[in-house]
């Protein structure tokens, strides 16, 4: 679908490939862009969609030739980064359409056989073990300092005022485990909003696209009132402005992306309880957060730690560059 360049006409060629959702795309994205920060790369995003409802098909019934989307044809990447279940039909058959030219590396568990992949990277608390799995703490991600910086300095005239300590707030919203009813959002935003006040600071408020929006209204209201910055879903977003701008960070339980983006910047991370009762594989992982002393459960009050920024990303691209000069 797009080209993000980051090299001369030698250089790596990496397909980000997803179904196009924010929380997946980030992940391909995020890896491809750490091993391009390794090596000079050309990024190729990929976004794959099937006719006709196919994709509601257990993966092995869907035929490659109903994609719907990007194409996906020669010539081959050197190097196909996949996330989701809507890529599977494909990435399982990249390295015999490639006669094994292309390296494969899938993150997230694939929850299938793991012979046509030449790289699994899921998450530490799925449990999946193997010779070439390399689990992570949390998910690839795009955050980086640079990263942080650059947006930082981009939303600056309309941050720069803004009292500290100043409190991101990133809300997420219903998944299979989790709900945001809206009587649950306005306690949450009462006891942040009381926090707030009691350090003076300021807030940075994010919904994201799963946020109710009976919810995002009740937050909405219920922050207003205290100095900072709600961000509407308009214009550019600044996300990766407020995480750098605060000095406390909170986030809703719902979402590993989240956590691991805010786990990424070395600051306070307070993981707010959502309605519902979430499932192992979740739980786990916030208790590896917390055993590694990064996050702590908010329960009204806000105070400060510090913790080695978690690096994930750049780990699992050393690997997958490991691996591809290997095959050399």
């Amino acid at each position: 679908m797009g080209l993000i360049p980051g090299g001369t006409s030698d250089a790596l060629t990496i397909w980000a490939v997803s179904d196009g959702r924010a929380g997946i795309e980030a992940q391909v994205l995020g890896l491809a862009e750490a091993v391009a920060r390794l090596r000079p790369a050309n990024i190729v995003v990929k976004r794959i969609g099937w006719r006709a409802g196919l994709g509601r098909l257990p993966w092995r019934l869907i035929p490659p030739w109903a994609r719907a989307g990007a194409a996906i044809a020669p010539p081959w990447p050197d190097i196909w980064i996949a996330a989701g279940r809507a890529t599977l039909p494909l990435s399982t058959r990249v390295r015999l359409w490639s006669a094994g030219a292309t390296l494969v590396v899938q993150t997230q568990d694939p929850r299938t056989g793991l012979a046509p992949f030449d790289l699994v990277i899921p998450p530490e608390h799925d449990g999946l073990v193997g010779p070439d799995v390399l689990p992570l703490v949390g998910a690839p991600n795009r955050l980086t300092e640079a990263r942080l910086a650059a947006e930082l300095a981009r939303f600056a005239d309309r941050l720069a005022s803004l009292p500290h300590p100043r409190v991101a707030l990133i809300v997420g919203g219903r998944s299979r485990a989790f709900a945001l009813p809206t009587a649950h959002a306005a306690r949450l935003a009462d006891q942040v909003a009381k926090a707030v006040q009691a350090i003076g600071g300021s807030v940075l408020v994010s919904f994201t696209r799963r946020t109710p929006p009976a919810a995002a209204e009740a937050m909405r209201a219920r922050l207003s009132a205290l100095p900072g910055l709600i961000w509407d879903g308009g214009g550019e977003n600044p996300y990766f402005a407020f995480l750098a701008a605060a000095d406390h960070i909170l986030v809703t339980e719902d979402s590993t992306n989240l956590a691991a983006d805010a786990a990424g910047t070395g600051k306070p991370v307070f993981i707010l309880p959502m309605a519902g009762r979430g499932g192992p594989r979740l739980r786990r992982f916030h208790a590896d957060l917390e055993a590694r002393r990064i996050t702590r459960r908010f329960a009204g009050e806000l105070s400060s730690w510090v913790y080695p920024p978690l690096r994930e990303t750049d780990r699992a691209a050393a690997e997958v560059l490991r691996r591809h000069d290997a095959r050399k």
